[in-house]
């Protein structure tokens, strides 16, 4: 286990958010590797809490995909599968472009302001070679859709979503020969949205998951 870790302190969130930020992004930077033992005696000392916040944020990991128990065991650092993949990038493409078919609908001059100031945001970050960054401002750009399809428990069942996809979406950021067909996806989804083109916006999305999928499934078949 990496004897680098420190607790991401954050005096606004409970301690059992705190660690599981730190570990998350451990896992998510790969310093705490697919398979490796989450030992909650060893976490508790090197961050220097008690054990319980550990165990509660391991389980916050395992509803994220990114631990998982195995009986007699214990918790470890889950690896990524195809299937795994596969099943999210599924859920992910058919709710994605119900929500841009929405979207080209229902979305207004203000919110096509904001998304074109997302996507500026997101093109400059890729400058900056900070993955966490650039993965947030690739989840701002997709957050004005869904808020412009006006309609919650569509946005509800995104955002449920989006803790499984964020693995998959940082491995595919990390590799700075994605971006600039990222650039032109955000730019050809854009697009679509403002001539309130639905099957441009269709065929945008499926293109941009596609691609995403193809780029992980080398990340894990290099890592298995």
């Amino acid at each position: 286990m990496t004897e680098d870790l420190k607790l991401n302190m954050d005096a606004f969130l409970p301690l059992r958010d705190v660690v599981f930020n730190t570990l998350r992004e451990a896992i998510l930077k790969g310093d705490l590797k697919p398979g490796e033992r989450l030992m909650e005696l060893q976490l508790a000392a090197q961050l220097g809490v008690s054990r319980t916040p550990i165990r509660e944020a391991i389980r916050m990991l395992e509803q994220e995909g990114l631990a998982v128990t195995v009986p007699r065991k214990g918790a470890e650092v889950a690896k990524m599968t195809l299937k795994g993949m596969e099943d999210v990038l599924e859920i992910r493409e058919a709710l994605d472009i119900l929500a841009c078919q929405l979207a080209c609908d229902r979305i207004t001059e203000e919110q096509l302001t904001v998304l074109a100031e997302k996507k500026k945001a997101f093109e400059d970050s890729l400058k900056s070679g900070n993955v966490k960054a650039i993965a947030e401002t690739d989840v701002e750009f997709h957050d004005v859709i869904y808020d412009a399809t006006n309609n919650p428990k569509l946005v509800n069942m995104l955002n449920n979503l989006r803790e499984q996809i964020y693995r998959y979406r940082v491995e595919y950021l990390k590799r700075e020969e994605n971006y600039p067909t990222l650039i032109k996806e955000h730019n050809a989804i854009y697009d679509s949205l403002v001539n309130r083109n639905q099957d441009g916006a269709t065929a945008s999305i499926r293109e941009h998951v596609k691609n995403q999928a193809i780029a992980v499934k080398e990340v894990i078949i290099q890592q298995g």
